[in-house]
């Protein structure tokens, strides 16, 4: 079986943690990574993904993978926000899966699905 282009089967959390860390490190970018620049930095790339979607209808938006330059510009921006979240969960040292587990958590709470009790 042959690994699908782009697909890396051993990457973990804390290892682009690391990579993120060290590649920060190897440019003295530490000074400019605080919680409220990495906060910042987060929300301008969420807002360059939101704007590839902007003015697409619903059905659009389905295929936009389907363009092999949109897709790469979607996935560029999926990875840029990825990033600075990872980022900035390690300069606050929060476990990403760990508190998105609890919130699943609590959601689970606040929403039952129909007929759960």
């Amino acid at each position: 079986m042959t690994e699908e282009p782009g697909r890396h089967k051993d990457l973990d959390v804390a290892g682009l943690q690391r990579r993120l860390a060290d590649f920060a490190a190897a440019r003295n970018w530490q000074p400019y990574h605080t919680p409220k620049n990495l906060a910042a930095a987060l929300s301008v790339e969420a807002s360059e993904l939101v704007e590839i979607f902007q003015w697409l209808t619903p059905e659009e938006s389905a295929r936009v993978m389907d363009d092999p330059d949109t897709a790469r510009r979607v996935t560029d921006e999926v990875a840029d926000v990825f990033a600075y979240l990872l980022q900035l969960c390690e300069v606050l040292d929060i476990d990403a899966l760990a508190a998105l587990d609890a919130k699943i958590d609590r959601n689970e709470e606040r929403f039952p699905a129909p007929g759960v009790e």
